[in-house]
């Protein structure tokens, strides 16, 4: 009975505690509150009074009113936590380089800074070839792979002029002056043209992707030198037209350099209006330095000692060029050596997506070339873009086999050289039965296409070795594809059910 009466007078005395306890608890916080308001107010004021207060005080008092002063909390109760401590030295890190008037290197706030000209600056003239990247933008002076005299373009004059990959710029950079800290890169002060033109009317050009493709309608004629068989046969059996999307599919040692040079030449000598461009990927450097003395046009090359990622820069920057004087209205030709070569520097180079084919190439890997390939196109109303790669086959890797079917029927044109004809040095060694071009009666006149049938059932009809021999030794004969043509006409009888032509 006492423990009972005990239990009963001790109950109203808990009940009386925890109201009081609560109380106490409630004035404890709203104190620590006031307090923590006060503190802050008086570090607003400080920070206002003071005349060159930095960026990162004032981030980190942002920091504290964003977190309703959890951080003071924090300071004043016990350490701060490791997430706020590196969110708090990231923000003096970045801050630290936020004055443009004394940058880290050239990317100055991520390209949105442009350098002032004054009347004391000595300007420099520079030119080149633009390559935009994701945060910054450079002219590259010294070719299409990245040097140290490349000039740095800051995003917003990019953006304020409207200029695109692959543009040529000429501009002005400012020399810089004894005792003042240079950059890593020279800044561009002011760009003078914009292809040519100058940069406000390069602003209302229209987009690649926006113009009309068609099929190639203007014929790019190969035929000139009588003793260059390689383009009399070319004319013949696989016509090339502007605009036109071909692949030379070549085994190894079949004289596809040869064929590419021939081609080459031929552009340049008859189509004189067309920009010739020849891109080597992974090439030999004596065959570069071959390609240079031998064409007269502009040779992009990246030789196979160099990384894959050079070999991507390269051939990206140059199909942009080659889309930039498109877009101008004029004829471009790309010679690529070679498709196979790039599909696999891409395969190294991209990352990795997971999915892996036969051969060991990624999917991922594969939609850059075909990017790459994808703008040959003939321009509705002027212009067109002429894309000829080789394709290697019979290389005993299974990796060049999938990206040839990859590519194979994406084009609208195919010249196949055979091995067999090379190891008996019959030269050009073209397999006439598998070359030819889509919807060649576009490019050929009406009478010239029918004595071309006539020519293939003439060839068809015969062994491959046996049809390019007479081939070659009838155009020996005739000095012109037409003279060749005639001679055909006359003693080819005409197809069944067909009256012989007069």
């Amino acid at each position: 009975e006492a423990s009972a009466e005990e239990s009963a007078e001790s109950a109203p005395a808990r009940s009386n505690e925890r109201p009081a306890r609560e109380n106490r608890d409630n004035r404890e916080n709203r104190d620590n509150r006031e307090n923590r308001d006060n503190r802050r107010d008086n570090r607003d004021r400080s920070n206002n009074d003071r005349p060159n207060n930095d960026r990162s005080s004032n981030d980190r008092q942002g920091g504290d009113r964003q977190g309703g002063g959890q951080g003071q909390f924090n300071r004043s109760n016990g350490p701060r936590d490791d997430d706020d401590r590196g969110q708090r030295q990231r923000r003096r890190g970045r801050d630290r380089f936020r004055d443009n008037r004394n940058p880290r290197g050239p990317r100055r706030e991520f390209g949105d800074s442009e350098p002032e000209i004054s009347e004391d600056d000595v300007l420099l003239p520079v030119a080149g070839i633009l390559d935009v990247l994701d945060n910054y933008a450079f002219v590259r002076t010294s070719g299409y792979l990245p040097g140290p005299n490349d000039i740095y373009v800051s995003l917003s004059m990019v953006r304020r002029f409207g200029l695109r990959k692959g543009d040529a710029i000429t501009g002005v950079v400012r020399q810089a002056v004894e005792g003042e800290r240079r950059d890593k890169f020279n800044a561009i002060a002011r760009i003078d043209t914009v292809n040519g033109v100058e940069p406000e009317k390069a602003k209302n050009r229209i987009e690649f992707s926006k113009l009309t493709p068609l099929y190639p309608q203007e014929r790019l004629r190969l035929e000139g030198d009588p003793t260059n068989m390689t383009a009399r046969v070319i004319d013949l059996v696989a016509p090339i037209g502007k605009g036109q999307r071909g692949l030379i599919v070549s085994p190894p040692k079949a004289g596809k350099t040869m064929v590419l040079q021939a081609i080459a030449n031929a552009i340049s000598t008859n189509n004189p209006e067309c920009h010739l461009m020849v891109v080597l990927v992974d090439e030999r450097p004596e065959e570069v330095t071959d390609m240079q003395r031998s064409v007269k046009g502009e040779v992009i090359a990246s030789t196979f000692d160099r990384p894959a990622e050079d070999h991507t820069i390269v051939a990206e920057l140059a199909i942009e060029r080659a889309k930039r004087l498109v877009e101008l209205g004029h004829d471009v030709v790309v010679l690529l050596d070679s498709m196979t070569r790039l599909g696999r520097a891409y395969n190294l180079a991209a990352p990795a997506s997971g999915r892996i084919l036969s051969g060991g190439v990624d999917s991922a890997a594969l939609y850059p070339p075909k990017k790459f390939f994808g703008a040959a196109r003939n321009i509705e109303n002027g212009g067109s873009l002429t894309i000829l790669a080789t394709a290697l086959v019979e290389t005993g890797s299974r990796m060049d086999e999938v990206i040839f079917e990859e590519f194979k029927g994406t084009g609208n044109m195919e010249l196949k050289l055979d091995r067999r004809l090379a190891d008996k040095r019959i030269f050009p060694a073209v397999d006439v039965d598998s070359s030819g071009t889509r919807k060649e009666e576009i490019l050929l006149a009406p009478d010239e296409l029918k004595v071309t049938w006539k020519l293939r059932r003439v060839l068809h009809s015969l062994d491959q070795q046996q049809a390019i021999e007479l081939l070659l030794s009838r155009l020996r004969e005739a000095k012109t594809n037409y003279e060749f043509l005639m001679q055909v006409q006359k003693t080819t009888p005409g197809a069944p059910g067909q009256p012989d032509e007069d």
